[in-house]
């Protein structure tokens, strides 16, 4: 075992889009796990964006970040936490872990998937999209769908099941070209559109120009104003997140079209994951054999070391990353 442990600290509120100054690098020794622990080793973490939501005050300044991770037993003391075992914890942002039996469980080893699937389309950001479509959106066969920051970890997993679960057309919007082309060429899009080339309402109208019965909205704003506008009648929103704000320093974007929610009968709901676990086991089931079979690929960009954890969270903030960002050792 290492004698040194690094862990990240929010040391200051950003305004904007945050810096590596809003963060520092603490060095410890490994802490010595006491009764009903065990100490974990981490090998992959998860930066995402709720993180930037978080760093306006969720997170304790000078305090050690959370994060989703993965890593190795390597000293317990509880029967529950067995040594060499792997397991997933939120405890992250730390190169050493010491968790409780309520706070880690372990992850199954399915033959022919890596681990870091674990933390993207078998993790939350998987369980974000499957619940997003199942749960909330209630997908049904046929449907055409509209995924807004389509080419990040939720977008990618939600084109990839919306397409096992026999969707219609599928829309994606991205921040380049490039990752337009991604979403088509790899990810089973129809249809994928770069935002920066024009306004979102013509561009999805030019992309599904007979409307969209779903939207699953990453971003909000601009973005959901096109998507209420192309909606059917009794179409259904998924709110995940709000990426269009998160770094905003003026207004709010005001939505122009609400009462279109009315007139055409459409839902509009959003959902936090930790109400809907029970659909893990449902997850693995769903998606594990398309995984080993190949008809569903790995839409991950990974970072080496964790000392470059800023480095890929601030990474993904300016969309850096196509699908799930990962920083691994």
């Amino acid at each position: 075992m290492t004698e040194t442990a690094l862990t990240v600290h929010q040391i200051a509120r950003p305004h904007g889009y945050p810096t590596p100054g809003h963060f520092a690098f603490v060095e410890s020794a490994p802490a010595t796990p006491a009764p009903g622990t065990a100490l974990v080793e981490n090998l992959y973490w998860s930066v995402d964006p709720y993180h930037r939501e978080m760093m306006d005050g969720d997170f304790a300044l000078n305090a050690p970040l959370e994060g989703r991770a993965l890593g190795r037993v390597i000293e317990s003391r509880d029967p529950a936490l067995r040594e060499g075992e792997i397991v997933f914890h939120r405890q992250g942002w730390r190169t050493h872990s010491v968790v409780t039996p309520g706070e880690a469980r372990a992850v199954p080893r399915f033959e022919g998937v890596p681990l870091s699937a674990h933390l993207s389309i078998l993790g939350g950001t998987g369980l974000t999209a499957y619940v997003g479509l199942t749960r909330i959106a209630q997908l049904r066969e046929g449907q055409d769908l509209f995924v807004s920051a389509a080419a990040g970890g939720v977008g990618t997993a939600t084109g990839r099941l919306a397409r096992l679960m026999g969707a219609g057309r599928l829309v994606g919007s991205a921040g380049t070209a490039a990752k337009a082309a991604y979403l088509t060429e790899h990810v089973g899009y129809d249809e994928a559109f770069d935002y920066h080339a024009g306004p979102t309402a013509d561009l999805l109208a030019k992309a599904a120009p007979g409307g969209i019965d779903l939207y699953v909205d990453n971003v909000g704003g601009e973005h959901l104003e096109a998507a209420i506008s192309s909606l059917r009648e009794y179409g259904r929103i998924v709110r995940i997140g709000t990426m269009a704000q998160y770094n905003s320093t003026g207004t709010p974007y005001a939505l122009r079209n609400l009462p279109d929610i009315v007139e055409k009968s459409l839902r509009m709901e959003g959902f936090h994951l930790r109400n809907h676990y029970e659909a893990q086991e449902e997850l693995y089931e769903f998606v594990v054999p398309h995984l080993q079979s190949g008809r569903v690929g790995l839409d991950e960009t990974v970072v080496g070391g964790f000392e470059r954890i800023v480095e890929a969270f601030l990474g993904m903030l300016r969309g850096e990353n196509l699908g799930k960002i990962i920083v691994t050792v």
